[in-house]
């Protein structure tokens, strides 16, 4: 099925385009022939604009106002995608799963009489259009024909694709004037409260120092956070950890957590439930220390450390420290 036209739904997060945005063009630049990008933005949209059309949308829709910035959830940008939608007749609309991209799809799903397919990890367009998602814990792949009245509206996972350099494109800017209903300008953020944290966020470090309940306390992440700041990573977690409080919602990493692809994946007293390994199973390397050698995350591990984490990981710690210096 040859796609004319794919509309990618543009996010901006604290530094920047969400990488989700750029690894959906990449996607799209791959499947259509024309890519372009809808953005609703509280300040910087010609730079943010600028920098969708180096990542391949020829054309950008940029809402940008001020009180944008205030507005709970995408509920503005679903007004922005319909605006954008009536201009350029997409075959597809890409959006990220995200917290944000996943209210603008809701919305957007009422605003244009479409049905959204969401959690998807692969789009193919031969011989037809199929949204491709994973059951049983990722092992498995199903591919379901999207049809009815274009624009089909489908919610990707981060990290279902690579994001591609910035070449030399640029962008037609289509500036839109949004008219939102009273009931998006009534609900406003209050207030804005962020975990400190310092290092690369989880989804973006190239090295993941992860735990679970083989770490027995939850200050024994002191450790994780040692190591993983000494190879400039981050620290993640399983859905165990956190459901116990051990450590925020932020850190987990799996299904219902975070999707993450290091180069380097370590994972310290997780047995590897099928829950968490769908969010890792991705990493280029994938370290395992575990005191039960018939740990399912060994399966999966390209190196394997039969052992207490505890007792490992301050030695590794220590060999770490000695080659840096």
């Amino acid at each position: 099925m040859a796609l004319n036209t794919i509309l990618v739904v543009a996010e901006v997060h604290e530094s920047g385009l969400h990488p989700v945005t750029l690894e959906l063009l990449a996607k799209a630049r791959a499947m259509g022939t024309s890519v372009h990008a809808v953005l609703a933005a509280a300040s910087d949209g010609d730079t943010l604009a600028s920098e969708l059309g180096a990542h391949g949308a020829s054309r950008v829709y940029l809402a940008e106002n001020a009180e944008l910035g205030e507005c709970v959830g995408g509920f503005a940008t679903a007004f922005a995608v319909r605006d954008a939608v009536a201009q350029c007749s997409p075959d597809l609309v890409l959006f990220g799963q995200t917290y944000h991209g996943r209210d603008a799809a809701g919305c957007a799903s009422v605003l244009l009489q479409r049905t959204v397919v969401s959690n998807i990890v692969d789009l193919e367009s031969e011989p037809e259009l199929r949204a491709v998602s994973t059951v049983f814990g990722g092992t498995q792949r199903v591919a379901t024909a999207v049809t009815g009245p274009a624009p089909a509206l489908v919610v990707v996972r981060a990290k279902s694709f690579e994001s591609a350099e910035p070449g030399s494109g640029s962008a037609e800017v289509v500036r839109l004037s949004l008219d939102l209903p009273r009931w998006v300008k009534a609900g406003r953020v209050a207030g804005r409260a962020d975990e400190s944290a310092s290092g690369p966020k989880l989804e973006d470090a190239p090295v993941v120092v992860s735990g679970g309940r083989g770490l027995q306390d939850p200050k024994n992440f002191a450790l994780l956070q040692e190591l993983a700041a000494m190879l400039h990573g981050a620290v993640g977690a399983s859905r165990a950890v956190v459901d116990a409080g051990w450590v925020p919602y932020a850190y987990q990493v799996g299904q219902t957590g975070k999707t993450v692809k290091p180069t380097v994946y370590i994972a310290c007293g997780i047995s590897g439930a099928m829950q968490h390994t769908v969010g890792m199973k991705g990493s280029k390397y994938i370290i395992a220390i575990n005191k039960d050698e018939g740990a399912p995350i060994f399966k999966l591990a390209d190196l394997g450390v039969v052992g207490d984490a505890l007792d490992i990981l301050p030695k590794l710690i220590a060999e770490v420290r000695s080659r840096a210096n």
